[in-house]
């Protein structure tokens, strides 16, 4: 089997889904997700179950076997990398190594590039639908998103400016960024409607000053998969440094989409960007 590790917010547990699915497929084998990281990070939910993905929960006995065992980790080390049993992230871009693996493997990193799963994209775009039908306020702007020239602009803050340690690695985009943003949509785009969605949109809001039509979506703090929902309807894209905005323009199945994307995705440059944001995507 193939049993990938989780971790961090809904953004890097579907990167983590996706290279996993992907090379579930390719052995026609099954993949298992082991969620034990969830167990001591309080703020951090497990998010997939949300949604129609097949994956199923590793049992500990399971991860045991691939992972805790000693002689396994002895002869583990010994092995060529893309042979080995656990296989630890090397690097952040793109490891064509990590699609040699074989069937039966315990993987351990973010995994943060479409690349990981440019064979199985389709299918993963399909499996990565919410299960339950949206209602109430949901179900309502999905109808006026669906009705207008929807823009999602995403501005990503919490714990970037809350925690000094993740400020010093994320950073986070300037208004300059959202400004020069909005200016490329509105020269594109006749009559777009901005849909904003931020976990800090006081800030936001007191800050970020629109000249076109605009929502700010609010209600889902609790939701991630709703917002999530919401976003890959849109028609175009404003994304923060963020796996979370990444993914509602990936999963978005507008073919003329614009998405726009920071040019600095991480404040420390010492990791590599280049295959996380698509090629087709325009920095600013």
């Amino acid at each position: 089997m193939i049993i990938i590790k989780l971790r961090g917010g809904l953004g890097n547990q579907l990167f983590q889904y996706g290279l996993g699915r992907n090379l579930a497929l390719e052995h026609k084998t099954d993949l298992k997700l082991d969620i034990e990281w969830f167990t001591d990070i309080p703020d951090r939910q497990f998010e997939l179950n949300n949604f129609t993905s097949v994956a199923k929960i590793a049992t500990p006995l399971e991860i045991r076997k691939l992972r805790n065992s000693f002689s396994k980790r002895a002869k583990n080390i010994l092995k060529p990398y893309n042979q080995r049993t656990v296989v630890k992230e090397r690097f952040f871009h793109f490891d064509p190594a990590i699609l040699e693996v074989g069937p039966d493997v315990y993987l351990d990193g973010y995994w943060q590039s479409a690349k990981y799963f440019t064979k199985s994209a389709p299918l993963i775009q399909k499996e990565l639908t919410v299960k339950i039908d949206p209602i109430g306020r949901n179900r309502l702007l999905l109808s006026q998103i669906q009705n207008t020239k929807a823009v999602s602009l995403h501005v990503r803050r919490g714990d970037y400016v809350a925690n000094s340690h993740t400020n010093q690695f994320h950073g986070t985009c300037s208004l300059e960024y959202y400004r020069a943003a909005v200016s490329f949509i509105a020269y594109k785009l006749k009559q777009p409607h901005f849909y904003i969605f931020s976990d800090d949109p006081l800030w936001t809001k007191k800050n970020l000053k629109l000249k076109y039509p605009t929502t700010y979506v609010t209600h889902n703090s609790n939701a991630p998969c709703e917002d999530l929902r919401l976003m890959s309807h849109c028609q175009h894209f404003i994304i923060a440094n963020s796996t979370f905005s990444w993914w509602g323009a990936w999963l978005s199945s507008f073919h003329d989409k614009h998405v726009i994307a920071p040019k600095e995705w991480f404040h420390n440059q010492a990791n590599d960007d280049k295959d996380l944001v698509p090629a087709d995507w325009i920095r600013l």
